[in-house]
């Protein structure tokens, strides 16, 4: 049976959703890239800029388009949205950004046929929610980037205190894509050592609580200095588009909508999740420590109340 041609859309074509498509389009990720913006102009000549540089990055067909390009799409990628203004609370900006989520939800279902829908745009748990709510898909098509951007940056800031090579460096964060999030120290090993003997017998004290506050903190360090985060969260999702399109059922920390997991209902966090061509296939169920399954309730209740708060 011949294989079709691999496609993913991204709609909003500001400096994550360019970004994005420039970083999947380096990696040769698939045949045809589609770039959707309420600003067509704009959506045009990022799609012109890229392919511009198609020389270097192998056959493609990389266009703009409108919704009803995301036609056969294996995944489309949300990033439409406004960033929070000076002053500005997370309130105002989630109230602004839902919005956006609910007219882009309403304008891609008119044309949808499959695919696994994947949500950048922050407050990210609460897009991913709404969008999974009001598209009507089926549990887990529609997932967030969550804290796989904070687990890279938790990995980071790990390595450069332990002064080791990052890819040997493995723990994650869980919970909300925000304030509430956690480090799940159970989980970090260095080269298969737990954390703790690694540190001991290099002689490192290791000050666990500046570094998940370096990790927390350092999306708005980088927005402080030049306005935006754009490139570090386009290199994780070309790296979950190609979890998706490849089917790999790769473990990450996404957010998407729980079930009962470990009593949490009706709300989009980040847990350990395998990822594939559906989006998220099932959950797994992490031997938190007693610490960190609270941390994760808390979590949980923390982002219900402010869905709550915004009548979602």
């Amino acid at each position: 049976m011949e294989r079709k041609p691999t496609k993913i859309s991204i709609i909003g074509a500001g400096a994550v959703g360019s970004s994005v498509a420039f970083s999947i389009a380096t990696q040769r990720l698939v045949a045809e890239i589609v770039i959707i913006d309420v600003n067509a102009e704009k959506a045009e000549g990022e799609a012109m800029d890229i392919s511009h540089g198609i020389i270097t990055m192998g056959s493609m067909n990389i266009h703009s388009g409108s919704y009803a390009d995301v036609v056969d799409s294996d995944l489309i990628i949300i990033t439409a949205g406004v960033g929070r203004k000076p002053g500005e609370t997370r309130l105002d900006l989630a109230a602004k950004n839902v919005a956006i989520a609910r007219d882009v939800t309403k304008n891609l279902m008119k044309y949808y046929n499959g695919g696994a829908v994947m949500v950048i745009s922050n407050p990210v748990d609460v897009i991913t929610y709404l969008i999974q709510k009001e598209s009507g898909l089926p549990a887990g098509r529609v997932f967030g980037t969550g804290t796989v951007l904070d687990s890279a940056r938790f990995r980071y800031f790990l390595s450069t205190r332990l002064d080791a090579d990052i890819r040997n460096i493995h723990g994650f964060t869980a919970g909300e894509h925000g304030e509430s999030q956690f480090a799940v120290w159970s989980s970090v090993h260095v080269s298969g050592m737990r954390l703790d003997s690694f540190c001991a017998k290099r002689g490192i004290a290791l000050d666990k609580d500046e570094v998940i506050k370096d990790t927390v903190s350092s999306g708005a360090q980088v927005i402080k200095r030049k306005g935006v985060t754009n490139y570090a969260i386009a290199a994780i999702a070309a790296e979950l588009a190609s979890t998706v399109v490849k089917n790999k059922h790769s473990i990450f920390s996404v957010s998407s909508v729980l079930h009962d997991y470990y009593g949490i209902n009706d709300v989009a966090i980040s847990v350990p999740s395998f990822v594939g061509d559906e989006g998220v296939v099932g959950n797994l169920v992490y031997d938190f420590t007693a610490e960190e399954t609270e941390k994760l309730r808390n979590s949980a209740k923390q982002l219900r109340a402010f869905l709550d708060s915004l009548g979602i």
